[in-house]
Formats: structure tokens, C-alpha cells, sequence
């Protein structure tokens, strides 16, 4: 699998990312099975959450064996500093490690979010903290909505994080408001060398109310060539170091073929025709989902 250096870190990443929101609701041996698929196709970046479920649980079991070859990465929601280094412990205790290489500042999504997060006695002393004892190598940030671009270049004014993880999809960079804020968060991330990743690539549209087939709160691409042109997209583009693979096991081998038969054609052609295909961070007649 390509590999892409992940900013100044100089991690050698798996364009790839596993998700492990993926991993929140499902027992071990199908976690096991999952984690098997992606080590076998080269993937050697996985990243995770305090938030998602059981999924911290369903990794602490593979580390033993496989944490000094891969990048490991979770996520605090908390917006204190007591709360999230709090949060912090406990995922070590559920990962079974003694540090992760990336703690990431989790859903901040919005300006207001930051302020929280960055203020005196938020969660970024938590994480400052914690890297200075050694129990995480870097601090991130990440976030879900059509304000992330802009609150995560601004975040970026306000401390060095080495790694941002964005929203970004063929119809997001469709919208003129969205790439615009898009293409100043890639400045500011070239500026300070930091390792861009993003989210979403699949996203097709948020679920109609009982039609929900997948464990993602949106409704993902299932047609092989829509994920092809989707993940070619995302690749496409320099300044990304990779994608976070959906939260369902189903997806990953689709994934997979993606990132492996790289499509030679424009995804525009392929995407362009897709029925219903719309954003996942606003209301669709006849959807629900979060905003």
C-alpha cells in the first residue's frame, strides 16, 4: 500500500488509515478478522477514540504483538483539562500500551469548540501534559462539519498541532464556501508541516429514517466503482496523507480494492452522476442525522 509522510512527525503512513469506529459495537473475533484484513493489505496507521464504544478494548488485545509496527492514534472529546486527562489513562488502560504516538483534540468543529478546548484548564494542557510525560508523541486535532476547515486553520494559529484530521469528499470540495476554507487550511498546514488527513471520502448522503444498513451515522457508498472514484479523489490531492476508512468492517475490503486497482479516469465522470448524493453536516428532505 502507498505509504505518505505524515508532516513533520516523519511517520511513513498507509495512505489508508483504519478507523476504529468501526470496531464500537462488534465482538472480538469479527474486530480480530477486520484487523487481520488490514494488516495484510499494509495498513500501518490505526486510529481510534475514547468515544467509539468498545473499540479501544477490541485493539488491547493485538498490541502485544503489533504495537511497535504500527502508528497508533486516539482521541479525547473532553474539553476540560481534568476530563480529558482523565480520558487520556483510561484509553491507555483499554489499548493496553504505555503511550500512543498521536492523542488528538476530537471533534472540534466550530470556532466556539476551540475556544473551549484551548482555553485556560482545557483539554490542550491535558495534551500538552501527557506528551511531556511521554504518553503521547504528538497532539492533533480533528473535527465534523462544514466549519472544521476554518476552526482547524484557526486552531493551528494557536498551537503547533502536528497533525489535523478534516473533512473532505468530492461534493464538499464542490462547494465554493467549503473550498475555500478547505484551501486555507491547506496553507497553513504546509506552512507548519503538518500531516493533513481527512474523513468522509465515502460519505454519499445522511440516511433516510429506517433505511440505516451500515454502523456509519451517514449513508455510505456501496457501489464499487462510487468508492473507486471517491477514494481516487482524495488521493489525487498532494496534501493529503491519507483517509480514515469508514466505521464498518464491511466497507474495509472495498476500501481496500480501491486504494489497490487506482482508477486511471476522472472521478468527476463517476461522481457527477451519482442520485442523491449530498452533504452529510445539513438535513435532507426525508433525513436524519446530526447537523
Amino acid at each position: 500500500m502507498e505509504k505518505r509522510r505524515l508532516g513533520r512527525n516523519g511517520h511513513m503512513s498507509s495512505v489508508l488509515i483504519y478507523g476504529g469506529a468501526a470496531l464500537s459495537e462488534v465482538d472480538q473475533e469479527t474486530a480480530d478478522e477486520s484487523i487481520a484484513l488490514a494488516l495484510d493489505a499494509g495498513i500501518n496507521h490505526f486510529d481510534v477514540a475514547a468515544s467509539y464504544g468498545d473499540a479501544e478494548l477490541r485493539y488491547g488485545p493485538w498490541m502485544k504483538d503489533i504495537r511497535d509496527r504500527i502508528f497508533l492514534s486516539t482521541k479525547t472529546e473532553e474539553r476540560t483539562r481534568q476530563g480529558a486527562e482523565r480520558e487520556i489513562h483510561s484509553s491507555l488502560e483499554r489499548l493496553q500500551v504505555s503511550n500512543v504516538d498521536l492523542l488528538q483534540l476530537h471533534a472540534v468543529n466550530n470556532i466556539s469548540e476551540l475556544d473551549m478546548a484551548t482555553a485556560p484548564g482545557g483539554a490542550l494542557e491535558a495534551a500538552i501534559e501527557a506528551k511531556e510525560q511521554g504518553l503521547v508523541k504528538a497532539v492533533g486535532i480533528t473535527g465534523h462539519s462544514h466549519a472544521a476547515p476554518a476552526a482547524h486553520r484557526e486552531a493551528l494559529r494557536r498551537y503547533p498541532f502536528e497533525t489535523v484530521l478534516t473533512p473532505l469528499n468530492y461534493l464538499l470540495y464542490s462547494n465554493d464556501d467549503y473550498r475555500r476554507d478547505y484551501e486555507g487550511l491547506v496553507e497553513e498546514v504546509q506552512s507548519q508541516d503538518t500531516g493533513l488527513m481527512v474523513i468522509k471520502a465515502i460519505a454519499r448522503n445522511l440516511w433516510r429514517e429506517g433505511e440505516q444498513r451500515y454502523a456509519t451515522w451517514y449513508e455510505p457508498f456501496e457501489q464499487q466503482e462510487h468508492i473507486d472514484a471517491a477514494i481516487d479523489f482524495v488521493l489525487s490531492r498532494p496534501e493529503i496523507v491519507g483517509l480514515c476508512v469508514a466505521g464498518d468492517v464491511r466497507l474495509l475490503p472495498k476500501t481496500i480494492a480501491a486504494e489497490k486497482e487506482r482508477r486511471a479516469g476522472d472521478p468527476a465522470e463517476v461522481l457527477e452522476g451519482v442520485e442523491e448524493y449530498a452533504t452529510t453536516f445539513a438535513p435532507a428532505p426525508g433525513r436524519v442525522g446530526p447537523l
